[in-house]
């Protein structure tokens, strides 16, 4: 058995969902495709991939050999080139992930940029609100604001943001601002999440993080909902400093509670880590990082200066 060929059989399969559309990508006949898939799942004793009738599925050890093989594949193609002194345009496909909010505010806007410098790689966005496996789910970098949990992954800080409670200037002219945490219960609050209503805020008092309940006037499913409703001067809403950051450039939303903020929360591009990064994942990185955390850097003056 040829490992490479029957590699680059299996990572073609598991791409395009099925036998005939990988055979058909490769120029290779149905017959030969299916028989090095097979001799691979032989040789390491295990079922890679689930077949049916429509289309083929990665079983769980067949999802964490294609990211394998994927990286190697690669890998070795990157070698190749830089041997042969083809190394030159990054190019093929490129999958990444971010929150919703960050993502399609300031993710996107750097991606269009660097899809035109280089235009023979393909870009697939993800923007969901919920931490993707990058080996799993098949993503060659994430944007993740949080303190990170993974440490085999390579971090590329890109600054912090803040957690902010804010409110419109005619709510605030209407019932005043709260000057503590605990005076919460007495303000019409805007709690989101994906996940149902929230029924307490975080804030940092003392020393310590702790849970204040909060009266809730109007529950919705993203940030983006509750601050619509803050700006009309409905209530008050807890968010990331990004998603409040617009309204209060443009003075539709004033910033409270400053001094009991929670640490603000770390932003990072992560991706595996790979002793021979492939260049198109190396050019977006080098492209991206410098951007993206002139990007956060601005959110935060804008934020800086609204409470100066």
């Amino acid at each position: 058995m040829d490992r490479f060929e029957s590699m680059s059989a299996f990572v073609a399969v598991a791409k395009a969902g099925g036998f005939s559309a990988a055979a058909r990508e490769l120029g290779t006949p149905l017959a030969t495709i299916s028989r090095r898939v097979a001799e691979l799942e032989a040789e390491l004793g295990v079922r890679l991939l689930h077949r049916s009738t429509r289309r083929v599925a990665l079983t769980d050890p067949g999802r964490a050999f294609f990211a394998a093989c994927r990286r190697t594949l690669e890998d070795l193609k990157d070698a190749e080139d830089a041997v042969t002194g083809e190394y030159r345009t990054p190019k093929g496909d490129l999958t990444m992930t971010a929150p919703v909010g960050f993502g399609r505010m300031h993710l996107q806007p750097v991606a269009l940029e660097f899809l035109a410098a280089y235009p023979e790689i393909n870009l697939r966005l993800m923007l969901v609100d919920r931490v993707v496996s990058l080996l799993e789910e098949q993503v060659d970098v994430a944007l993740r604001i949080a303190e990170l949990a993974d440490s085999s992954l390579i971090a590329r800080p890109l600054g912090q943001v803040r957690v902010v409670v804010s409110a419109s200037p005619a709510y605030l002219a209407r019932h005043g601002a709260p000057v503590h945490p605990r005076e919460l219960e007495q303000h019409d609050c805007i709690a989101w999440s994906a996940l149902g209503p929230l029924n307490s805020w975080s804030f940092r008092v003392s020393g310590a993080d702790r849970a204040f309940p909060i009266r809730v006037r109007l529950a919705t499913t993203i940030a983006e909902s509750a601050l619509a409703a803050a700006e009309t001067g409905f209530g008050l809403a807890q968010t990331t400093g990004y998603q409040a950051e617009q309204g209060v450039r443009a003075g539709k939303l004033v910033l409270l509670l400053r001094e009991f903020e929670c640490a603000p929360l770390p932003v990072n591009l992560v991706y595996a880590s790979n002793r021979l990064l492939p260049l198109k994942l190396r050019a977006f990185i080098d492209f991206a990082v410098p951007r993206l955390a002139a990007r956060v850097r601005a959110i935060a003056a804008t934020l800086d200066r609204a409470a100066a």
